[in-house]
């Protein structure tokens, strides 16, 4: 357990312990792995589909493997539910570690998976069944990481877990570039192509083993008292009493995660797919968005730390609607229209994107803090974080990106509307 050292001087910020830090550092690990590999089936999804699935047309064979990369974002809920309930009825700590072994255990299955040349539709079968795990996994990740750090830290000091738990999030899908980015420079396209996609994934289990390690010595947050009173029954009751916050937390997550996989993911295969831009020039350009992620988030923690959290999540969100539109101005090949989109809106993106976990934390009493907010971001990542990159591809393809666009901006004023309503009927748990 944790017992936070609270700052007396009146207009200062509480400290934090040594313990809290190592805390702090052990989720944001977990956080950077896991991002990591879910990121990075994303970003080699135009390699996955040709050597996974049975078609001549590589945009269709790469459709496929979005398709995949989609059902593993249907099956976060299922971890929201399952998950997020025994972390509320057996500990935060042993379900973080749970999590880390699952996403390890399913990225080894992907990289040493046989070919559909080799074995048939089993190889579409298994990534299939890996991406699924993984699904579970994340669905849980995120939202309870984020929840655990601002139990771990005193009042008044959500914008550094905030902050710190973007950063490494960030770093996680920054290194999933870089890999990708360093691999294809390394091996070139034809080798990448070939065998070489296998390589960023057989890393990631390396650094699995770090995780643990840390993750093994984290603090649980969780009073024994608090775990002798809980049962399934008294978490969903209290779900239940809060679905107006669950609404919005669905809502929050949606509509962010709708931008950042747009950026992360359905711009760059757009413009190796559909606009035939070079590999090597666009995993450039996504390294650097993950550049700006990552001191971004540090950036806005900073900012964030000590202030009212409501009033900075309903002013960046704001700034996203027109954001959306950004896409508008890539719908011809070009790196240079690519380069100016994607970083372009990488500034509202980090805004938006290192804040929204601990917004949604904040709408649920701590009881049933790990099931109520796994279960909103596992249904708001798995219906619109989930078809995001897809619906770019697509929407590229037909030559209709602005539909895009509006549905992308049409979220995020949903999402301003009923979080300022969740907080006014059920009100806000931590912070301000």
């Amino acid at each position: 357990m944790i017992d936070n050292e609270v700052s007396t001087r009146p207009g200062t910020r509480a400290r934090l312990l040594p313990e809290t830090r190592r805390g702090l550092i052990a989720l944001g690990l977990g956080g950077t792995l896991e991002w990591y590999d879910w990121m990075l089936f994303g970003l080699v999804a135009s390699y996955l589909g040709p050597k996974f699935f049975p078609d001549s047309n590589p945009i269709t064979a790469t459709l496929s493997a979005l398709a995949v990369f989609a059902v593993g974002f249907f099956f976060r809920p299922v971890g929201g539910i399952v998950l997020g309930t025994y972390a509320d009825r057996i500990g935060r700590r042993k379900i973080m570690i749970l999590s880390v072994v699952l996403m390890a255990a399913t990225t080894l299955v992907i990289a040493v998976c046989p070919t559909y040349e080799q074995i048939g539709p089993w190889a579409g079968v298994i990534l299939l069944l890996a991406r699924i795990v993984q699904g579970i996994s994340t669905g849980v990740e995120g939202p309870l990481a984020t929840a655990q750090g601002l139990e771990l830290v005193p009042e008044g000091r959500e914008g550094t877990v905030a902050g710190v738990m973007s950063a490494f999030v960030n770093f996680g899908i920054l290194a999933a570039s870089l890999v990708t980015f360093l691999t294809v420079l390394l091996l070139g396209p034809a080798a990448m192509a070939d065998w070489g996609w296998r390589v960023p994934f057989a890393l990631a289990v390396v650094g699995s083993i770090v995780v643990l390690y840390l993750r093994r010595r984290l603090p649980e947050t969780m009073t024994p008292q608090e775990l002798e009173e809980a049962s399934t029954g008294k978490i969903w009751s209290s779900v239940g009493r809060n679905w107006l916050s669950i609404l919005a937390i669905v809502f929050v997550v949606g509509a962010v995660q709708v931008y950042n996989y747009a950026w992360t993911t359905g711009l760059p295969n757009t413009a190796r797919i559909v606009m035939k831009e070079s590999p090597t020039a666009v995993f450039g350009i996504t390294t650097l968005l993950g550049v700006v992620m990552v001191i971004g988030s540090l950036i806005v923690g900073k900012l964030v730390d000590g202030k009212a959290l409501s009033k900075w999540y309903i002013w960046t969100r704001a700034l996203a609607i027109p954001s959306m539109f950004l896409v508008l101005l890539y719908v011809r090949p070009g790196m240079g229209a690519f380069a100016g989109v994607v970083l372009g809106g990488s500034i509202v993106m980090v805004l938006n994107m290192t804040l929204y976990n601990v917004v949604s934390s904040t709408l649920m009493p701590k009881a049933s803090r790990g099931a109520g907010t796994a279960l909103g971001y596992g249904i708001g990542v798995a219906v619109f974080g989930g078809t995001a990159a897809y619906l770019v591809v697509w929407c590229s393809e037909i030559h209709q990106t602005w539909l895009f666009s509006v549905y992308g901006a049409v979220l995020m004023v949903l999402s301003i509307v009923l979080y300022v309503l969740a907080r006014r009927f059920n009100g806000i748990h931590i912070g301000r």
